[in-house]
């Protein structure tokens, strides 16, 4: 059997690694909790919630009927805030270099 062929030099391993992982935390995690805070949202908030749904929408409940599914949904939409709110800092600190003096 022949030796097999080592990789490419010009092939960073590393950094593709990194590039895979960052991508589907950022490309599939964020819109995934982002489903995730909407879906809490949503639960019911027992008995009381039901029946003044059915009954026409007409009553004192809060959206979401559930103080356990707000708190989650906002501390999921808190962390997507931050992520989008972290990206726009990188991206403005990395910025255009300077101009080159005349």
């Amino acid at each position: 059997m022949a030796a097999p062929i080592p990789p490419p030099p010009w092939i960073n391993f590393k950094a593709l690694w990194q590039i895979l992982v960052f991508g589907l935390v950022a490309g599939a995690g964020l819109p995934a909790l982002f489903a995730i805070g909407l879906r809490t949202l949503s639960l019911s908030g027992g008995a009381r919630a039901r029946t003044a749904a059915a009954g026409g929408g007409d009553s004192d409940s809060i959206v979401g009927g559930s103080v356990v599914g707000m708190v989650i949904g906002g501390l999921c939409f808190a962390i997507v805030l931050a992520a989008v709110v972290w990206a726009i800092v990188i991206i403005y600190k990395s910025g255009h270099p300077a101009p080159a003096p005349k």
